[in-house]
């Protein structure tokens, strides 16, 4: 799986678990239907939106994005259906050309220690998807721990 598809896919799936969101909270508040369907569609949505910044960060490091667009990436997740018009332009300005750097080249921005440990994740990807993982469920515990944005209703 190549960076541009791993963040397309992940875009749309934080765009689709905002529609799962919104559609539970109009059956709850504007139908009087129940929880369910903010419950189902927040757990999911949760664990998209931390999983599509984990993913903007690793693509951007990738990608050589800088600080500044690496951030913008992440925080698109918070805007309902932001995601997908920035892989749209991300795409368009050719910022997700190319694969995975898997090895160092002349290009000074590979000489970084965080470069360094990419390609050190990159060449075992059994490790790479499990500090992603524990990363995610770290996060996720963390935020249901505090509570749910708002406090409870």
């Amino acid at each position: 799986m190549t960076p541009r598809l791993l963040f397309r896919s992940v875009a749309i799936a934080e765009t689709i678990t905002w529609v799962l969101l919104i559609a539970g909270m109009l059956m709850k508040y504007g139908f009087a239907v129940g929880e369910i369907g903010v419950q189902v569609g927040g757990f999911l949505h949760g664990l998209v939106f931390i999983a599509f910044g984990l993913t903007a960060l690793l693509v951007g490091v990738n990608q050589h994005w800088d600080l500044r667009l690496t951030s913008i990436a992440m925080a698109t997740a918070i805007v309902p259906f932001a995601t997908v018009p920035l892989n749209r332009g991300l795409e368009k300005n050719g910022l997700l050309i190319g694969g995975w750097r898997h090895t160092r080249t002349d290009d000074p921005r590979d000489h970084t220690p965080v470069s360094a440990l990419l390609r050190w994740m990159l060449a075992r990807p059994v490790v790479l998807a499990g500090i992603m993982a524990i990363a995610l469920v770290t996060i996720m515990a963390t935020l249901l721990t505090i509570g749910p944005p708002g406090g409870t209703s």
